[in-house]
């Protein structure tokens, strides 16, 4: 070999010949079984080839390589894994240039055959398994640094590589499931252990993946766990894709991601848990790429999740519908709870990936999300309902918002106004009105997400009675500007919701403590004086609304409500630091621990609590009274003019979209400062005659009520957003107008007699007219009172 070797290297233009030689002897011997001297021809191959880089190699690589491939096709073990050492020593070798022509697809299918060896000796078929995982390598190893190492990222070397690996992975008894990275394989494992080391071929792989051939490498993954049917249980699945995430580079990541996604779109009708399976994977993948870079995937996951989301809730309202007797029934439930397995994988996957979102992109998906939220009578959401009727819509509402509300946690905005802004708080407060007090306590959940920036949420759960706010050790800050802007803009709209909120007859103790951190978060972040005075006047109105009980609530509710104000007031006592406030509060509540425990949430609230017979006959001192309250405030400086105005809520057309009894069939405009209300000049006949045509338009009055409504909108849509001062300019002018209509009628109507029996002075808002004559007047259509 030393004389060989030196002649080779001295003479490189023999090597070709050299190589013909030896190719030819070892084929003769490996034909003729004669393995001691394919031993010493293989190993004469190998020295030359590591001793000798010059131009001249190429020829003498050819030669080898044909001989490494009739070492591979023999059906001997040892020539198998001799020839595959021999491959691997040459594939470390780094060629001075290029070589066009030289293909490596019999090496590709050769070693992923190995690697899938099923020889009845275990050590043998192991020992085959290595050598076929090993060759593999060495051809990516190769390719790779090959300026033609494009060639193995092809589907049809990639579909035989990736499954190959993976079958040997499979082997491994114990999946690392821990969060993190996967921990690499020992150095004696990767020798060893076929699993650990087709892992860390695996790992290579992905490491040397490029844009353009990623999805090549990622794709086989998938045919193979669909195959073995690795979706459920999905322990394996998802430590493959760990180990991808990890390989790849971040910039990559968002690849994977949409590959998984189309796979989900792909396996839609599969079995639930099959679905489940693939959004667990997707989970995984998505923790790890949220921090980095994910790229345009985001809407689309989002959307994708969502899809999949109201699919899920078809199959489940279509299985509860067309679930029959016996045994069926049994099956029908199974898929149900498969179904809920589904969906909860999905909300998680929504609520980890938006968490990990920046803050401008987690609000375009918050407003995403709640645009798809159904409401009914509405056409606003874009997400299609038409199969799910109304047990589906409604768990596909319950769905939306537990997503919203895995969003929204830990969200913090500088102000509220980032957070809740007009186009997102109109929507999501018209789930809160809906007959269904788990979506009223999801919004509440979700508001409080949103409101809650000094984390105080901890601090105020549960409803109770605080014997000493300030152990609470509530962080706060000064009200900023835009957050009263705010709470002048949006406050009624909030009070509203809290105040019907509270008289639902659903209504469970959950819904009475969120209503009560609501009240407590709204006065610890956006209360000035004038909030705080809205507030009182919003739970003095809720007190009389039970005490008075015109929604014929139950007694249970009416002193949820009474406990609800009792927690609130002291609480809003103590944070404003009255002293006579907190006086007359604490006298209440004493007197009610005394007399009337139901009316405090301790008692209320309990399993087994004594509720009254009624409330008509309790003593004015079990109430927190309005002109007590007032006096109190008063003396420390507060404007307390509007607390003798009672509450009344504003009054719009949401209760009509959330399927509850509207306040709109109780309480009646009748308001109205359009300038196409005065009335004209034209006299009305008292008198009609009653004809067919008459009689048609009475009974036909569907028109008259669309317009009613909408001038009814117009009309709160004016108050609600347009200027104080242009309200009362108007209000100014119509008041003008409506005198001298006044002194026209009176000039039409007066029947003078020969002299005038006195005077009369008449004065109403700003006109005044003095010295009117006083006559035997006839008023056949006015009455002075």
């Amino acid at each position: 070999m030393e004389k060989l070797t030196f002649y080779a290297v001295s003479a490189p233009e023999k090597l070709d010949r050299i190589g013909s030689y030896l190719a030819e002897r070892l084929s003769r011997d490996v034909v003729r079984h004669r393995s001691g001297y394919v031993l010493i021809a293989m190993e004469a191959l190998d020295q030359l080839l590591m001793a000798c880089h010059s131009q001249s190699i190429k020829p003498f690589v050819e030669s080898f390589l044909h001989m490494v491939a009739k070492l591979l096709e023999s059906g001997e073990p040892k020539l198998q894994v001799l020839g595959t050492n021999s491959f691997v020593k040459f594939a470390n070798i780094e060629e001075d240039t290029p070589s066009y022509h030289r293909r490596y697809d019999f090496f590709v299918s050769r070693f992923s055959a190995m690697c899938h060896s099923c020889h009845s000796d275990p050590e043998i078929r192991t020992e085959i398994r290595i050598a076929g995982i090993r060759g593999i390598q060495g051809v990516v190893r190769k390719t790779v640094n090959d300026e033609l190492r494009a060639t193995i990222w092809e589907p049809q070397h990639m579909d035989k590589i990736v499954p190959s690996l993976l079958f040997n992975m499979q082997k491994i008894e114990e999946v690392d499931s821990r969060i993190g990275p996967p921990p690499s394989p020992s150095a004696a494992d990767k020798e060893e252990n076929p699993a650990q080391l087709a892992e860390n071929c695996f790992r290579e792989l992905l490491g040397r993946a490029t844009f353009g051939n990623m999805n090549n490498a990622v794709r086989p993954v998938f045919a193979h766990l669909d195959h073995h049917k690795l979706w459920d249980p999905n322990e394996f699945a998802v430590h493959c894709f760990k180990i991808i995430m990890y390989s790849i580079q971040a910039q990559y990541s968002h690849h994977v991601i949409q590959e998984i996604l189309g796979h989900l779109d792909a396996r839609k009708k599969d079995s639930p848990r099959v679905r489940a399976g693939i959004i667990q994977v997707l989970l995984e993948a998505v923790a790890i790429a949220a921090k980095g870079s994910i790229g345009p995937t985001v809407l689309e996951v989002f959307n994708t999740l969502l899809k999949h989301l109201r699919l899920s809730v078809e199959f489940e309202a279509n299985d509860l519908q067309g679930g029959s007797v016996g045994s069926a029934n049994l099956n029908t439930s199974t898929k149900d709870n498969d179904e809920k397995i589904v969906q909860n994988a999905i909300i998680q996957t929504i609520g980890f990936f938006g968490s990990n979102l920046p803050d401008y992109q987690r609000s375009e998906i918050m407003m995403f999300i709640m645009g798809k939220v159904p409401v009914f009578g509405t056409s606003t959401h874009t997400l299609d309902i038409s199969q799910l009727g109304d047990l589906g819509t409604r768990r596909i509402q319950i769905m939306l918002l537990r997503s919203l509300l895995m969003v929204t946690s830990g969200y913090k905005a500088k102000t509220i106004v980032t957070a809740l802004p007009g186009s997102f708080l109109d929507p999501l407060l018209s789930p809160s009105l809906m007959e269904d007090y788990e979506l009223r306590q999801l919004v509440l959940e979700v508001m409080h997400n949103l409101m809650d920036r000094h984390d105080n949420r901890a601090k105020l759960r549960g409803i109770r009675i605080i014997p000493d706010v300030a152990d609470l050790k509530i962080k706060r800050e000064k009200i900023c500007r835009q957050d009263t802007s705010f709470m002048k803009k949006n406050g009624q709209q909030l009070y509203r919701h809290i105040y019907l909120g509270c008289k639902e007859e659903d209504n469970v103790q959950k819904n009475y403590e969120l209503l009560y951190t609501s009240l407590a978060l709204i006065t610890i972040e956006l209360a000035n004086e004038e909030v705080v005075i809205d507030l009182i006047r919003l739970a003095i109105a809720l007190q009389d609304s039970a005490i008075i009980n015109e929604d014929n609530l139950s007694m249970f509710h009416r002193c949820g409500i009474m406990a609800l104000v009792a927690a609130y007031l002291n609480f809003v006592s103590q944070m404003i630091a009255v002293p006579a406030f907190c006086q007359h509060v604490s006298k209440v509540i004493e007197i009610r621990t005394m007399e009337a425990p139901y009316f405090l949430p301790e008692h209320i609230f309990r399993e087994k609590c004594m509720l009254p017979k009624s409330l008509e006959k309790h003593d004015k001192s079990l109430c927190f009274l309005t002109n007590k309250i007032a006096e109190s405030l008063g003396g420390s400086g507060y404007s307390v003019e509007r607390l003798s105005v009672p509450y009344v809520p504003q009054v719009t057309d949401e209760d009509r979209l959330s399927r509850r009894k509207s306040i709109v069939d109780t309480v009646s405009i009748q308001v109205d400062i359009l300038p196409n209300s005065i009335p004209s000049d034209d006299v009305v006949s008292n008198t009609e005659e009653i004809t067919f045509e008459a009689l048609k338009k009475a009974i036909d009055t569907s028109g008259m009520e669309e317009q009613e409504k909408e001038k009814r909108r117009l009309v709160i849509e004016k108050f609600q957003k347009a200027p104080f001062e242009e309200i009362a300019a108007q209000c100014e002018s119509k008041a003008n107008l409506l005198h001298d209509r006044l002194a026209q009628i009176l000039e039409l109507t007066i029947r003078p007699p020969p002299s005038p029996s006195g005077t009369l002075t008449i004065t109403s808002g700003h006109a005044q007219y003095q010295s009117v004559p006083v006559y035997e007047m006839k008023f056949p259509d006015l009455c002075v009172y």
